[in-house]
């Protein structure tokens, strides 16, 4: 069975740090899009940061581009979101996902709806 567990959360105040961690197991993890959503209440979830497993390609929206952070630990099958100088508007449920086999990420993958497995989700709140 597929799983994805978010784990790194929590509060920080404005310009603060934190790193969220998805441990994965139960599917192939190379060779697919692997991407760090989040979602406020009443809003769409937000793909934030996406990254190519076999790859390497590295994606973020702009709002996060030169503070996020997408990583993977391809032996350890988990990949991670570095989060630095925190704003109050990344509060926000993070959530982990991982595309279909063989998607490239942006190409194949995009919103929400392409991705195949998810995680819990990890709350991160930012106060100023």
């Amino acid at each position: 069975q597929q799983q994805l567990v978010e784990s790194g959360g929590g509060s920080v105040q404005v310009g603060g740090s934190l790193r969220l961690s998805c441990a994965t197991s139960g599917f192939q993890y190379r060779n697919r899009c692997m991407a760090w959503f989040r979602q406020v209440p009443g809003k769409e979830r937000e793909g934030v940061a996406y990254i190519d497993i076999s790859g390497d390609s590295t994606y973020y929206i702009d709002s996060v581009k030169g503070r996020f952070s997408i990583s993977t630990d391809n032996a350890k099958k988990t990949a991670f979101l570095q989060m630095n100088d925190l704003k109050p508007e990344d509060t926000a449920m993070y959530y982990c996902a991982a595309g279909p086999i063989y998607s490239k990420c942006h190409t194949d993958v995009n919103g929400y709806r392409d991705f195949a497995f998810w995680g819990q989700g990890t709350q991160v709140t930012v106060s100023s």
